[in-house]
């Protein structure tokens, strides 16, 4: 075997056992999600130095593992708020916060609504209605006729029938609220606002038409994709813009943001666009 052929042998075995030394980490965050796991202590489960397990951690999910786990603890307390009746303060002790001021703000800032409000519009989500008055505004839009802005084509490797979401992120995670976002009724191109200055990352998350407001909240089972690092400067772009969605991977972040309540939001900013 030739010199070259060994390197990338060993290269090809070094990214194989990063690969399962970051899922092995994620599976030990969600076994622990009520107990501390410091940087230090993931990277002994992954059997690597701090500084190199938080490098190829990273390299891999797209963002650093102390904020992944703080994704999966909101994702858990999503699900307990819209699956049981346990109270905000005793939710968030769950999924281990120790601070009921700490949780709420977290929780508002990267799923766009406080822990409450996010209960009760499971109750009052109309989801078909969303779906449909989304479709019939997006039918009468003009085209966008602004040259700058990011622009990019979304693609699926099956059917689908439903929205897709495409938001400017400052990070490779949904949280928040986007600097700028589009929704598509389908695959296809897609076209951003401009932006300030900076580099972002475009996320995309495909939501099946669904009547259950629980899965569409959690987000769990949509497809998404990613690109990026993308800098913008005066108007322009430069980096990947295009995106292809895949099921969910244990590597993904989870989506933080209540995709609904955008939708909700957009709808109204696509209504008053119609008018």
């Amino acid at each position: 075997m030739l010199p070259e052929q060994i390197a990338q042998g060993c290269r090809a075995c070094t990214v194989a056992a990063r690969a399962k030394a970051v899922e092995r980490v994620i599976l030990t965050m969600k076994e622990r999600l009520a107990e501390p796991l410091s940087l230090p202590e993931m990277a002994e489960i992954a059997v690597s130095s701090p500084y190199h397990f938080n490098r190829f951690f990273r390299h891999i999910t797209g963002i650093p593992p102390c904020l992944f786990l703080s994704a999966l603890r909101l994702e858990a307390a999503k699900r307990l708020l819209l699956t049981t009746d346990l109270n905000i303060i005793d939710i968030c002790f769950e999924v281990g916060y120790d601070s009921l001021g700490t949780f709420t703000t977290r929780f508002t800032q990267m799923v766009g609504l406080p822990p409450t409000s996010f209960r009760r519009m499971a109750e009052g989500l109309n989801l078909a209605e969303i779906f449909s008055q989304y479709q019939s505004v997006a039918d009468y839009l003009p085209p966008n006729s602004d040259r700058r802005g990011v622009k990019g084509r979304v693609t699926l490797a099956e059917d689908f029938d439903g929205l897709v979401f495409v938001g400017l992120f400052p990070l490779l995670i949904p949280q928040s609220g986007p600097v700028s976002c589009a929704l598509l009724t389908g695959p296809g191109e897609y076209h951003l606002a401009p932006a300030p200055d900076g580099q972002f990352s475009v996320l995309a998350a495909a939501l099946d038409k669904t009547d259950d407001p629980y899965a569409a909240l959690l987000a769990e089972n949509a497809r998404r994709g990613r690109a990026g690092p993308l800098t913008i400067r005066d108007g322009g772009t430069s980096g990947p813009t295009d995106l292809r969605l895949h099921r969910p991977r244990l590597t993904d972040p989870p989506i933080t943001i209540a995709l609904p309540f955008l939708l909700a939001q957009r709808l109204g900013d696509r209504h008053s666009v119609a008018i």
